[in-house]
């Protein structure tokens, strides 16, 4: 592996909880499946190391790769950029991650991934990042008097009296403020969390780990995963495969035989653009029958015919909070309920434009999955960026921001002028770049989803998003459609106490007395 050469400190890994013997399990778990005998224990397994891996090969290459799902591996991980995190860690379904916030977190200046540049291009990458975080930290302070105005607005009653400030009031406000501010900061920010995998999980990181977008920190931060894992079990390295070149992955081989021009970058966005007709997430396909498919696979849990059970009855016994008490939980139980699994069938597909930043808490919602680009394919000529409502409530703060905005796409185009390869330069995209995919998901999931991001504390651009979903999923599927709201709204209809499960964190207002029609906000 070559050296990191990057002008900041090397990805830090470090395993911090795993399996025993994650091999020797994974054969035992195999042979178990043909033991008459009945569990075969990994003690067992490691007594005949010839057969064990005869087996451990054998299964592997038949694709038979349950067995090594059941490993599984507790990595703490630092110095890693947010942009390898979007585009990697956290671009498919099988991981659990807890990750430093931005919204909460205050980020330092020297908190930046720096590729390995020389000379003017060094330079004009570090001058990029310094005026994003400068802008930033003025950003921050610029905002807090907007949302002091906006949050005394919703809270008259908490107005300071005889200069005293609330704790809640000054903890919460400049977080406000830098939730978004943080807008113009680069992907390049780094970022550190946990983050768990199977051991399946990290055979195929290690496998694709030189694709798009970041394949060189990519690299490194797998290899050192794989690098933890062998050491606490060296056996494992006779199922792990070499990784595919980067000219042998997919996306690499089109990108470099079409050389997509600035041409078709400008018409993709105006085509994408145009198609959403004013919305933020656009509903563009669904089952024409999805009422009539949910019931009837109510009757069929229940073992009834329709007319011992209507098709409204039916979708009212699984998505009226007052029927379905479960959709009150705290805790998600939707997934082992036999008649909740029934949501599973009626399904919705949305064609949406999100910032990165967005985007990046989006993507957490790993069974609404979407088909989200390559960053190298979104660096454009002109800037393309989302601007946050707050923003727009305060002109000062907005030139700043858009004059913000050019210069950052200036830098990112005078580098490419240089010659610098694009993976580096796409680590100056700000948050606020336009991510455009498209997403699907079945009700189940979609139904989770909403019920959090439809909270008034959610993050302004996947709230409304998430209005936008409801009211569409409504206006096709009105008696799906009129389930759909804020988790407030759920629990007071399932008779929950307190109905806002927030604690202090409590937004202001009675959402649950409004239609999603009336959910407005900006902070």
């Amino acid at each position: 592996m070559a050296p990191w050469g990057f002008h900041s400190p090397p990805p830090k890994v470090t395993l911090v909880n795993v399996f025993t013997r994650p091999y020797d399990n994974a054969v035992a778990t195999a042979r178990t499946c043909y033991s008459a005998r009945g569990i075969v224990w990994p003690e067992e397994v490691s007594q005949k190391p010839e057969m064990r891996d005869r087996i451990a090969r054998s299964i592997y290459l038949a694709g038979h790769h349950t067995t090594l799902q059941h490993a599984h591996l507790q990595f703490a991980l630092e110095n890693v950029s947010r942009h390898f995190i979007w585009s990697f860690l956290h671009s498919h379904p099988f991981y659990n991650s807890e990750q430093v916030s931005q919204r909460y977190v205050r980020v330092a200046p020297e908190q930046m991934v720096i590729p390995p540049l020389r000379g003017e291009a060094l330079n004009i990458f570090r001058a990029t990042v310094a005026l994003q975080v400068d802008a930033y930290q003025r950003l921050t302070q610029m905002l807090i008097p907007t949302v002091e105005r906006l949050y005394y607005a919703r809270f008259p009653a908490r107005r300071p009296k005889e200069g005293r400030v609330s704790t809640l009031a000054r903890r919460w406000m400049p977080r406000k403020a830098q939730e978004v501010a943080r807008y113009v900061l680069p992907v390049a920010t780094m970022a550190y969390l946990y983050h768990t995998v199977s051991l399946l999980t990290l055979l195929r990181y290690n496998r694709l780990c030189r694709q798009f977008d970041v394949p060189t920190e990519t690299q490194m931060v797998v290899r050192r995963m794989v690098d933890a894992v062998l050491a606490h079990d060296p056996d494992i390295e006779k199922v792990l495969e070499d990784p595919l070149p980067l000219e042998e992955t997919l996306e690499y081989r089109f990108w470099q035989e079409a050389q997509p021009s600035h041409r078709w970058q400008q018409s993709f966005r105006e085509e994408f653009d145009a198609s959403l007709e004013g919305h933020t997430s656009r509903l563009i396909a669904w089952k024409p029958n999805n009422e009539e498919i949910l019931a009837q696979a109510v009757r069929e849990v229940l073992g009834l015919p329709r007319n011992a059970l209507s098709d409204d009855e039916a979708i009212a016994l699984v998505l009226d909070p007052a029927r379905n008490t479960y959709l009150g939980e705290s805790l998600n139980l939707t997934t082992l309920s036999k008649l909740t699994r029934a949501l599973h069938h009626p399904t919705y597909t949305f064609r949406k434009k999100l910032s990165h930043t967005a985007d990046s808490q989006d993507q957490r919602h790993r069974m609404t999955p979407g088909s989200r680009p390559m960053m190298t394919a979104y660096l454009t000529e002109e800037p393309d960026y989302i601007t946050p409502a707050l923003i727009r409530e305060h002109p000062q703060a907005e030139r700043l921001y858009d004059e913000t905005m050019a210069r950052i796409w200036e830098g990112m185009n005078r580098l490419r002028a240089l010659g610098v390869d694009d993976e580096y330069v796409s680590y100056l995209l700000p948050n606020a770049v336009s991510i455009r995919f498209t997403e699907s998901g079945d009700l189940l999931a979609l139904h989770h989803k909403l019920r959090m991001r439809l909270c008034y504390n959610a993050q302004e651009e996947i709230f409304n998003a998430s209005r936008d979903e409801a009211l569409q999923i409504a206006a096709v599927n009105p008696r799906i459609g009129k389930y759909l709201a804020a988790p407030c709204t759920l629990r007071h209809m399932a008779g929950k106490r307190p109905i806002c499960p927030e604690g202090d964190r409590y937004c202001g207002v009675r959402v649950w007395e409004l239609s999603v029609e009336e959910y407005e906000r900006i902070l």
